[in-house]
């Protein structure tokens, strides 16, 4: 029989599409229905922004909150020292205690524009995992936590079992991550009363292990909950484009990238993105995703309005669009397109369109720009550019140029 959640928080987790798997649905369903309960999701800081791929997770703290119960977010201060082997191929690389509290900071800017922190009951908490796990005497650690772990048990984990499976080698320090992650959901259940894990599927052995060993060392019942790891409709890792990962960190990713990166959502994933991503009616977001023919195309507009402006502002949405329709359908330039700029020194001798090509960030390398151009798909203020040995000079950019890569990658290029 399938179970009705009473509390509004797994309503919108089962009816939006954001619910994978949850250890106890009932034990969880009576566990917010008599009060706040306080949940956290943890996020290893690899990088000086989050991205696209973390924005689901984000979503689901951003309706806990809605919901009346108080989300955690968890820094891995401490665990990114080790690293997260779960799916992966390799070993991360390690990253210093400067470049992690500098990426921390990075991240706390995002969060900022999707939670409410503060000290009330249902205010946002931010933690880092160093404060205790920087501490930690080894051989204590051992005796008093490792006790609890079974070895056999951890390597059946799928996330370790894929890598072994692959005959790719785990070392022994990331072998200890799930020891470590299970430690923080007990230390925050102990510290803050904190009641329930949410992460990816791909977490789901982590957050089981905390469970556990939640229970096995201060007796403490706590739920864990998974969201499934969304890949677009094309197959496409979600967060994923041509150019890479689409970070929220507006000096790393333009609002105007970011709104597009929606606007070319596929037919298929609009109105489950409609769902996942802005907080429009079920039934709105199910109507716009039922359109048909070029009907669609609005109810992306939609989209990316909704979600830039979740991130950047109501401003920086409107901005977005206003140069997306200069651009597509005007054939203009628009305002607020990434621009490059360049100092009147660098031009003086000309400088090549292929350089400028991988400096507007519309190829990785000098190589995909000279493909680029002798496979049609470059253009030069619209017209299609043909001689890749082209000399750029000051006289050329008296009027800023738009640069084109395809028909949906448009960058400006300017003197300073």
């Amino acid at each position: 029989m399938t179970y009705h959640p009473k509390s509004d928080f797994l309503n919108v987790m089962i009816q939006r599409g954001y619910l994978a798997d949850c250890t106890d649905m009932q034990g969880l369903d009576e566990r917010l229905m008599a009060g706040v309960v306080p949940t956290y999701i943890g996020y290893d800081a690899t990088a000086k922004s989050l991205h696209i791929g973390h924005l689901l997770n984000i979503m689901m703290l951003r309706w806990l909150q809605k919901s009346g119960h108080k989300p955690i977010t968890l820094m891995g201060g401490g665990t990114t020292k080790v690293g997260d082997p779960s799916f992966r191929a390799d070993e991360r690389p390690l990253l210093t205690p400067e470049v992690i509290d500098e990426n921390i900071s990075g991240m706390q800017q995002v969060f900022a524009r999707y939670l409410s922190y503060g000290d009330g009951a249902t205010d946002a908490m931010m933690v880092n995992n160093a404060e205790w796990l920087d501490g930690l005497n080894y051989l204590d650690f051992l005796r008093d936590i490792g006790r609890h772990f079974s070895v056999n048990r951890m390597l059946s984990f799928e996330s370790v079992k894929s890598r072994l499976d692959r005959e790719q080698s785990l070392s022994f320090l990331e072998f200890n991550y799930m020891i470590l992650q299970a430690y923080d959901f007990m230390e925050l259940n102990r510290r803050y009363g904190c009641a329930l894990q949410m992460g990816g599927s791909d977490q789901w052995g982590n957050i089981v292990n905390g469970i556990d060993l939640t229970r096995r060392v201060i007796d403490g019942q706590v739920f864990g909950l998974t969201s499934p790891l969304l890949t677009t409709s094309d197959g496409r890792k979600m967060g994923k484009s041509a150019d890479g990962a689409i970070w929220l960190n507006g000096e790393m990713c333009s609002p105007y990238t970011f709104w597009q990166f929606w606007r070319n959502t596929t037919d298929a994933d609009t109105g489950k993105f409609l769902k996942l991503y802005t907080e429009l009616p079920l039934d709105e977001c199910e109507r716009l995703g039922a359109l048909g023919g070029s009907d669609i195309n609005e109810a992306k507009v939609i989209l990316a309005n909704e979600v830039t402006s979740l991130l950047h502002g109501v401003d920086a949405a409107k901005a977005a669009e206003a140069t997306a329709r200069e651009v597509f359908e005007k054939g203009g330039v628009g305002d607020d397109l990434p621009t490059l700029v360049l100092e009147p020194g660098e031009v003086a001798g000309g400088v090549s369109i292929v350089q400028l090509i991988v400096r507007a960030g519309l190829a990785k390398s000098g190589k995909d720009a000279k493909r680029l151009i002798a496979e049609n798909g470059a253009r030069m203020n619209d017209a299609p550019l043909e001689d890749a040995g082209l000399m750029i000079d000051a006289v050329a950019l008296a009027q800023p140029i738009k640069l084109s890569a395809g028909k949906k990658r448009h960058a400006l290029v300017k003197l300073g």
